[in-house]
């Protein structure tokens, strides 16, 4: 279970932090002094950290000390009545991972620890480069012994010391962030804050705020300063992943950072100074976008110091075999089952099918087949219906051949099925085939897809990843049916 300690001496902030959290799994605790908190804090090691910047005994920020020297991967959330811009810098400089002003909100109390907590994961939990697969131990494995995964782990081990930016490539569901943490893990950073953020889950004026911070009247909405990621990351590291999706302003500006390690707030004139980190990662072609003048050059050379390839999971061999062992020692153990093992038409089905979503498709795929499973033996029926067809199927009708457009079948096959979110299903269908057709249409292009589609380009690209398509695979069936149609019309 998750901890969270409290430490204000306004009960009323207590009370409403409570009500906060009333119905989430979490254990609370709290104290009204430096002295008492530091104790608690001890004692219990929580995982997420609110604290008040004015306490009976000390400071917040003294305390803060004490805490970073104790332990600097906790969330610091500073609570304030005042919005003091030096107090907020001096919180951000001990390495505070958000400043917020009295009175707090009930939502923004539960977002707030509910990012503290995740901040917390990604910090602590371990990326184990290892072959062992105890279901017992704590963190993340990177599982595989394929030529291709032991190259990847070598090269972790090269890059991780050397403090350079490092931008990591590979589809959809391959494990980039592993990576990306298990680099930070292996680094000289280590004890040092990890933030990630996603490009694409944000628009881009957003996703500015979100990275560089804003200042008060920035623009409409803006009613206090906002503290950015790069700023709370100093001396730590940053993912940024889909970094594809930057607008060109925000490209001109992480480029900046990463020449002068400087930048300055949206709406601000101020220069802020700090040393940070940058792992990015992206399954876009990078340099496809230079060539159609979407992506800075300069920029992807500053990021590509290094560079890390993630194979497809079509491609590691015998790794789908350790990763469902993997897999399955770890949902008997989460789910409390009871899963002895796999038939050999099941894994027949799962070593044919070509897994689009990577090792994320699988796991998913394994956890639903173990929530259907009314045995110890995983059974073709508790599979996917795409798994069991002839064909391996391509994300879901990605490829938009004649197949796919029959909707009547699918609509037969997800009724026999026994769907009960049918409406859902054949949404999210279409779209697949929609995006894919006009993705095909303009051989990959997402600006010009975009665009005849009347979406933006980030819009675009989070439906992508969301819907599981590969552009690889639409170019290649486009190129492919086009081969067929000469082979058709050749008189060979």
């Amino acid at each position: 279970m998750h901890k969270v300690l409290v430490i204000d001496d306004d009960r009323t902030v207590l009370r409403l932090v409570e009500k906060a959290l009333a119905d989430v799994d979490i254990e609370l605790f709290s104290a009204e002094t430096a002295e008492d908190g530091m104790a608690l804090l001890k004692q219990e090691q929580p995982d997420t950290l609110l604290l008040d910047i004015m306490l009976p005994d000390k400071t917040g920020l003294e305390l803060a000390q004490e805490i970073r020297a104790f332990d600097a991967k906790l969330p610091v959330v500073f609570i304030t009545v005042s919005d003091d811009s030096d107090v907020a810098i001096e919180a951000m400089k001990l390495g505070a991972y958000e400043y917020v002003l009295k009175p707090l909100g009930i939502e923004q109390i539960q977002d707030l620890v509910e990012r503290g907590l995740e901040t917390r994961r990604l910090m602590q939990a371990p990326v184990l480069l290892q072959e062992n697969n105890d279901p017992t131990q704590e963190g993340e494995v990177l599982v595989g012994r394929s030529p291709q995964m032991l190259d990847v782990y070598k090269q972790i081990g090269r890059v991780a010391a050397q403090d350079v930016s490092v931008l990591i490539r590979g589809e959809s569901g391959t494990g980039k962030e592993l990576i990306a943490r298990a680099i930070y893990q292996h680094s000289h950073r280590e004890n040092n804050c990890f933030l990630a953020v996603n490009c694409a889950a944000l628009s881009d004026t957003l996703l500015e705020s979100e990275l560089f911070g804003h200042e008060k009247g920035a623009f409409t909405g803006a009613d206090r300063r906002r503290i950015g990621r790069f700023e709370q990351c100093n001396d730590g590291t940053i993912f940024l992943d889909e970094v594809g999706d930057m607008s060109p302003l925000t490209q001109s500006k992480v480029l900046r950072l990463l020449q002068e390690q400087r930048f300055e707030r949206v709406g601000g004139s101020d220069m802020i100074q700090v040393d940070v980190r940058i792992i990015s990662a992206t399954n876009c072609d990078l340099e496809r976008m230079i060539e159609d003048g979407e992506y800075r050059l300069d920029l992807f050379h500053r990021l590509n110091a290094f560079e890390i390839h993630l194979p497809p999971l079509r491609d590691r061999g015998d790794d789908i075999q350790l990763l469902i062992e993997h897999f399955l020692a770890r949902f008997n153990q989460k789910l409390g089952k009871g899963i002895t093992g796999i038939s050999d038409e099941a894994m027949d089905l799962l070593f044919r099918y070509s897994w689009p979503g990577n090792v994320r498709e699988l796991q998913s795929v394994l956890r639903k087949a173990m929530l259907m499973a009314t045995g110890p033996v995983l059974v073709p029926e508790f599979f996917p219906q795409e798994l069991q067809s002839k064909k391996p199927a391509e994300p879901s009708g990605a490829t938009a051949d004649s197949k796919a457009t029959d909707i009547a079948s699918f609509l037969d096959e997800r009724e026999a099925a026994g769907s009960n979110d049918l409406h859902a299903e054949s949404m999210e269908w279409m779209e697949r085939y929609l995006l894919s057709r006009i993705l095909q249409k303009h051989n990959g292009n997402q600006s010009k897809a975009a665009e005849e589609l009347g979406i933006t380009r980030g819009s675009l690209r989070h439906k992508i990843k969301t819907l599981g398509i590969s552009i690889n695979n639409v170019v290649k069936a486009d190129a492919d049916e086009s081969s067929d149609t000469v082979g058709e019309d050749c008189d060979c």
